[in-house]
């Protein structure tokens, strides 16, 4: 059995493929990151070195151009600021609708554009990293459990019932991601997180926040350095 996973260069994503990896062997895991038109290559470059140190296969894609009519913060041609606050901060000024940073149907589309890559290399799997504190209040809403079911059920069928979408953090808290790559050895000291592309991470941004706090409820220092 093979397995395809998106990777992120950010910790969910690279805990999914050490998992894949232990499972299936290095082998048997092709892994895919895509540029979306975000503002640095900071993650891509963060992508490369964990499929290095798992010496599996990378595939890049660049679907930049399905995003050029949004103004979602992440994105290069956005002249808005990404918010220098936790995402429950944030959540409070949407009236219900997602944050800022959220990348119009993201998921949908990544996971779209595996499903053709994975059918080619003989994948019957796709994993992502999406977990409950990102599907939160509606923050990332690409996230959630109900969206995971509904792509699974569309892919499922739309490839002949060759292709199962994993999701193995959808009910689990960032924390708890980082608890279980803690137990598997996953390289984090590789990982970017931050939203911004400075030479350390901003400390500031939602995920900077949400990504410290994992570390520190598992009584462990986040191995990458920052600003603040």
């Amino acid at each position: 059995m093979k397995a395809l996973v998106l990777v992120s260069g950010g910790v969910d994503s690279t805990t999914c493929l050490g998992m894949a990896v232990k499972e299936y062997g290095n082998e048997n895991v092709v892994a895919l990151s895509i540029f979306y038109g975000q503002r640095h290559d900071k993650e891509i470059k963060a992508a490369d070195a964990v499929c290095n140190h798992y010496n599996v296969e990378h595939i890049t894609l660049d679907l930049s151009t399905m995003f050029q009519f949004s103004d979602c913060t992440l994105l290069q041609h956005s002249d808005g600021e990404i918010p220098e606050e936790s995402y429950a901060e944030q959540l409070a000024k949407t009236d219900g609708k997602p944050v800022s940073t959220y990348v119009p149907f993201r998921n949908g589309l990544f996971l779209s554009s595996a499903s053709a890559i994975a059918l080619s290399k003989g994948c019957s799997k796709i994993y992502y990293g999406a977990h409950s504190d990102d599907a939160a209040g509606n923050a990332y809403p690409d996230c959630s459990e109900a969206f995971h079911k509904a792509m699974n059920t569309a892919i499922y069928e739309g490839s002949g019932k060759q292709l199962e979408i994993v999701a193995p953090f959808i009910s689990l808290t960032k924390s708890q991601v980082v608890k279980k790559g803690l137990e598997i050895g996953v390289p984090y000291e590789l990982t970017w997180s931050c939203y911004e592309g400075h030479e350390k991470a901003c400390g500031k941004c939602g995920t900077c926040i949400d990504r410290k706090a994992a570390f520190e409820l598992n009584g462990v220092t986040d191995p990458i350095p920052y600003e603040n």
